[in-house]
């Protein structure tokens, strides 16, 4: 019985998402019905990078005519991608460079991104424990130790998870909530980690002729460089160790 409580969704949880998908889908209407007549074909949730070419072939005389409704769309189905954890956000943050170049588009990527984890998080917070418990069981138990053994310097490893793949950004999103983690440690951590790799996949799609593949992305410097910044984001952690054991 407990059992199946576990893994099992209600009727008013099943409610819950089904209004979310909703929503996302009358700002989708709206802004479709606000553009002018024409082909839309070509729209399509992008998969590789030959898609982003493609996106942004046909996009950039929308772009520049039509800001606040390319906007808005891309906004919403970022926020969608992220909220239901659909993979290809990637792909989302190269095309935000190839439109709106290095600044606008990692304003534009860690916005959007820092919005869909939110509304993950607190999707989550009502619906997701079943979810995390059925395909995350081991991974669950890891994160909550993590967190329980952290909980004074929380933000700073929460900043090392956003910062470096040790954590799939989709897991802590969704698992957050349901280990305790406060929201303002969260939202703090989501907005100010993620602009390194932000940064990274932005500045890579204004030069989408010479990216092959998304492995391209991220060479061993780049890595690097993020697990060097996620290393200096929990130092405040390991001194304040350090000296309390001194201390002891």
């Amino acid at each position: 019985m407990g059992r199946d409580s576990k893994y099992s969704f209600s009727r008013w949880e099943a409610a819950a998402a089904a209004s979310v998908v909703a929503s996302f889908g009358l700002v989708l209407v709206a802004v479709y019905l606000s553009m002018p007549s024409s082909d839309y074909s070509f729209l399509k949730l992008p998969r590789s990078v030959e898609d982003i070419q493609d996106l942004r072939d046909n996009l950039e005389s929308y772009t520049s005519d039509y800001t606040i409704q390319v906007l808005v769309g891309y906004c919403t189905v970022y926020i969608f991608m992220q909220t239901f954890m659909i993979p290809g956000t990637i792909f989302m943050s190269l095309l935000a460079g190839a439109l709106f170049g290095v600044l606008r588009g990692v304003a534009l990527v860690v916005f959007a991104a820092t919005a869909g984890a939110s509304s993950c998080y607190f999707l989550s917070y009502l619906i997701g424990r079943p979810l995390v418990f059925l395909l995350w069981p081991d991974k669950l138990s890891f994160f909550q130790e993590q967190v329980a053994k952290r909980r004074e310097k929380l933000l700073n490893y929460m900043l090392f998870l956003r910062v470096t793949p040790t954590l799939p950004n989709t897991f802590i999103n969704v698992a957050s909530p349901i280990v305790d983690v406060p929201y303002h440690i969260f939202f703090l951590a989501t907005i100010i980690g993620l602009i390194p790799a932000a940064y990274v996949t932005v500045r890579a799609g204004i030069a989408l002729g010479e990216l092959r593949s998304v492995a391209d992305l991220y060479d061993f410097q780049a890595i690097a460089t993020l697990f060097f910044i996620g290393i200096v984001s929990v130092t405040p952690t390991l001194i304040n160790k350090s000296q309390t054991v001194n201390d002891a």
